[in-house]
């Protein structure tokens, strides 16, 4: 059996969805619509064969896909995927997911009333190193895990032109470092260490020519104790080649070993007492966006719908992270800690 899927939006993040798509077995992509010509053309010439339409309906119109993968700012997801709901069986959203907690909330339960499976293009957590780390923690070589701090330097918010090259919006997005990127790692200490208690959070804007923050500190905490911290500045950068491999440096500290990330995705473990390290080994391929981790994400996805394997990033789930991603930007702006449950936040 195979899966057909649609696109909408072909711009720099969507090009390594398109990449993905055209390398999983069991998919036919059908076609990809984007509203700006120069980028058709553009898409034209690197994917000979691709069939590009102007809009959704343009693309629709040839046929309903199974999937529907929508690779747009959040200021237009919610608009373009309702008219769809009940009408195509699977959608796939990129994170920033909408554009706050009320719209997120309310697209996930119209979703879930029409039928629509809806899930998050939520990929960070697939990057090859945090599932390597996960078997680490799972296999109880770390001990119990009593700290860990993922130090976010991708050095690319830098000068007067930051981010214009790739992701120009990003300058104008009034709520960026959490909202944006920050949200990323919210999503993978809740796939490493489960359901945080409480988060605080510092931001500040390091480069005055975009309008929201760039850098800032979330620490998170949990009933055992465990501590999380998130060090995060876009316009400091770290030791590595490629920046956005890694896009930082992460250390987790546990009773029995520390493991720590550089920035060429090299893991290493140090037993309690030892002063050497031991290289962990896993596999990689520096293949498009942090490991591949796009591909291994739409792969999830197809093997869920076609092999009915758990989904781990559905829209019903991912709500709690935009709900601490919430919380954050409340911290920050009364300068307190604030506690965390399933549902709600105070």
């Amino acid at each position: 059996m195979s899966l057909t899927v649609g696109m909408v939006g072909g711009g720099y993040f969507g090009r390594f969805h398109i990449n993905a798509w055209r390398r999983i077995e069991n998919v036919d992509l059908i076609g990809v619509a984007d509203l700006l010509d120069e980028r058709r053309t553009e898409l034209a010439a690197l994917y000979p064969g691709l069939t590009l339409q102007p809009d959704v309906d343009a693309l629709l119109a040839a046929g309903t896909p199974d999937v529907l993968d929508v690779a747009v700012p959040p200021a237009y997801q919610a608009d373009l995927i309702h008219p769809l709901l009940g009408k195509i069986p699977t959608v796939i959203c990129q994170k920033p997911f909408c554009r706050s907690l009320a719209e997120a909330e309310e697209l996930t339960e119209a979703a879930e009333q029409a039928g629509t499976k809806l899930v998050v293009h939520e990929n960070f957590r697939f990057m090859p190193w945090y599932r390597a780390i996960r078997g680490e923690i799972d296999s109880g070589r770390t001990g119990a895990v009593r700290q860990a701090c993922f130090r976010l330097r991708p050095g690319d918010g830098a000068g007067a032109d930051a981010y214009l090259s790739r992701q120009p919006y990003f300058r104008d997005m009034e709520r960026f470092l959490v909202h944006e990127t920050g949200i990323h790692w919210i999503d993978v200490f809740r796939y490493l260490f489960g359901e945080p208690d409480t988060v605080y959070a510092d931001l500040w804007r390091a480069n005055p020519v975009i309008r929201g923050e760039d850098a800032g500190m979330l620490i998170l905490t949990w009933r055992n104790g465990l501590r999380v911290t998130l060090d995060a500045n876009r316009t400091l950068d770290h030791a590595a080649e490629n920046h956005r491999l890694t896009m930082g440096e992460f250390t987790l500290e546990g009773d029995d070993a520390t493991i720590t990330l550089d920035g060429y995705g090299h893991l290493a473990r140090r037993s309690r007492g030892a002063t050497d390290a031991t290289k962990v080994a896993y596999a990689f391929e520096d293949r498009d966006f942090g490991g591949d981790c796009v591909f291994h994400f739409q792969q999830h996805v197809i093997s869920h719908l076609l092999n009915d394997t758990p989904l781990e990033t559905g829209a019903n789930d991912y709500l709690q992270n935009i709900r601490i991603e919430e919380a954050a930007y409340r911290s920050a702006e009364r300068q307190q800690k604030i506690h965390l449950h399933a549902r709600h936040t105070n």
